[in-house]
């Protein structure tokens, strides 16, 4: 169940940047990432009551580290940067710069996990590292013509903000996933507010962009939220390198509606990846 979960929200996250990175060509980054975010945080205060209405109880947030609050605020805050990074990274046009660098954050949360002692089989192991290559060749790395530095740096941090979060991710999710996605939302949401009156703009946006940012803060909340859960599941190390599979997601809905040719050495990435979640499933 933690790994169908966990494909699930590589296969939510892919969509949603693809729908921002495209959506962040016409507008500014921060200004995609902080309507998306305040839609996702509307999705969780929701999803909360609606959980409380049919008997559950809220869990009071603490300050320690053991509770969901404190590790959601940090996971918001990373993630929000991660965001910020990715989405302004896609927006310079070189997703075979930015996607493949950025589809590594879950190494962080991988080697955190191996250090707190989880192991996985041989087999399982050995699929871990053929799904994250995978998910790296898959994203269509691209080395023609230079590395150039602006999208570099953007990839580094987003890669570095996507794995502090997903760290923080499962340990808020030991306690509860559902109220760690919303204080992740709520604390990137605040940045976002402070953002939007210093700039005494919201962004811009047409009425018709609204239904796209809604599904894209919809579907962030979610990817995250499943990714949680996914980590009481199993084991923390398979459902992250799971859900770091949506650069494949991206780069195929990028072939399919933007007419991006995938090169040869993406669809070797996506076999991979496919051969990856087998000897993950048969160890």
């Amino acid at each position: 169940m933690g790994s169908i979960l966990a494909l699930f929200s590589s296969l939510l996250w892919g969509t949603a940047d693809y729908l921002a990175g495209n959506l962040s060509k016409s507008y500014r980054s921060i200004a995609v990432t902080g309507v998306s975010q305040f839609f996702g945080l509307l999705f969780g205060v929701f999803a909360i009551l609606a959980t409380l209405i049919f008997g559950r109880e809220f869990i009071t947030p603490n300050l320690s580290f053991s509770g969901y609050f404190i590790p959601g605020v940090i996971a918001g805050i990373s993630g929000f940067i991660g965001l910020l990074a990715f989405y302004t990274g896609l927006a310079t046009g070189r997703m075979g710069v930015v996607s493949p660098i950025a589809s590594l954050a879950a190494v962080i949360p991988l080697t955190v996990a191996f250090l707190g002692g989880e192991r996985p089989s041989s087999l399982q192991t050995f699929g871990l590292i053929v799904a994250l290559l995978g998910a790296f060749l898959a994203s269509g790395p691209e080395v023609k013509g230079g590395l150039p530095i602006r999208p570099l740096i953007f990839a580094v941090i987003a890669a570095l903000g996507f794995g502090g979060a997903l760290t923080f991710i499962a340990i808020g999710a030991r306690v509860d996933s559902l109220h760690t996605m919303t204080t992740m939302r709520l604390a990137s949401v605040t940045i976002c507010i402070f953002i939007a009156l210093r700039a005494k703009s919201l962004g811009g946006f047409a009425r018709g962009d609204l239904p796209t940012l809604l599904f894209i803060g919809i579907a962030d909340f979610l990817a995250n939220f499943l990714l949680g859960v996914a980590t009481t599941k199993g084991l923390v190390s398979i459902a992250m390198v799971l859900g770091s599979l949506f650069p494949i997601v991206t780069s195929i809905l990028a072939f399919r509606f933007l007419g991006e040719r995938l090169h040869r050495v993406q669809y070797l990435g996506i076999a991979f990846a496919v051969a990856g979640v087998a000897f993950i499933s048969a160890g």
